[in-house]
């Protein structure tokens, strides 16, 4: 996914004002190089939501005595949902996390709501925690304006931008 305009600018920002990320020469080692290190774990680590989760991840998440204890009518639910969501689904909407709260409502689904939580988040890379709106607490995750790794010409298009 290629950057906006905006995004750039945002990232040319980041560099800029980093005195280790602006001390790297604009030649294409040092574009190749500032990505990598935009690239890495951010520093402290900074929490997102993710965006792509998988049924298969979701289910491993659950608690078998919680499922077992599970009334008709949330199992049901449960059943439809992977059916829809058979691709996955993004965890970064609130909504789809309350939905799969209500339906690990009450007592008998705790465990699995807490590991469905620790499911949802991730730590983002420099580069995304720069292009992230929120906080990135573990407490109160970001939600990403871009995923995946940059590339050198994203690098170089912020630094010349």
């Amino acid at each position: 996914m290629a950057l906006t305009t905006a995004q750039l600018q945002t990232l040319k920002t980041a560099i800029n004002g980093n005195p280790t990320w602006a001390a790297y020469p604009q030649t294409s080692d040092g574009y190749t190089d500032l990505a990598a290190a935009l690239n890495k774990a951010a520093a402290p680590a900074f929490i997102v939501w993710r965006s792509s989760v998988s049924i298969r991840e979701t289910g491993q998440a659950f608690n078998g005595t919680e499922w077992a204890g599970m009334t008709t009518a949330n199992h049901t639910r449960l059943q439809t949902v992977a059916q829809y969501l058979a691709d996955g689904y993004n965890a970064s909407l609130a909504d789809v996390r309350a939905m799969f709260n209500d339906i690990w409502s009450g007592a008998g689904g705790a465990n699995t709501r807490t590991a469905l939580l620790a499911l949802w988040k991730r730590g983002a890379t420099e580069a995304e925690k720069i292009l992230a709106s929120g906080t990135g607490s573990d407490a109160t995750p970001a939600t990403l304006g871009y995923e995946g790794a940059i590339s050198y010409q994203d690098v170089q298009a912020a630094r010349s931008s």
